[in-house]
């Protein structure tokens, strides 16, 4: 349970950094207007406590020494993953013009090695 706890809070975690680093890069498109420097760093940093909300709750349910699965590299290397599958999904969404080549997914999968030969006992 503690796994799927873990995995859940990150992935929402993500969303809401993703959402904050690079939302205002669609939201409030330099095309749109002048919007302040001021006005965007506050609007992401008020979805970033969003991401924390969620991030500080994972890593304490998942960290082994709380009692979780996993150990600290395993909680980095996992979250990092978490956010590559849900930046390249909010890319998609959010921004039609972009392509993933066969590059990026080569990329991919040796992050999911990585991930493998981090979990590997």
């Amino acid at each position: 349970m503690k796994v799927f706890t873990t995995i859940g809070l990150l992935v929402l975690s993500n969303a809401f950094m993703n959402v904050a680093w690079y939302g205002h890069l669609k939201f409030f498109a330099k095309s749109e207007g002048n919007t302040a420097w001021w006005l965007i760093i506050l609007v992401s940093w008020g979805l970033a406590f969003f991401e924390y909300c969620f991030q500080v709750p994972a890593n304490r349910i998942g960290f082994e020494q709380n009692g979780g699965p996993f150990s600290l590299v395993q909680l980095k290397v996992l979250q990092e993953v978490i956010t590559l599958v849900i930046f390249m999904l909010f890319s998609v969404i959010a921004f039609k013009n972009i392509h993933f080549t066969g590059n990026h997914f080569i990329g991919f999968v040796f992050l999911v090695l990585a991930v493998y030969f981090i979990f590997k006992k």
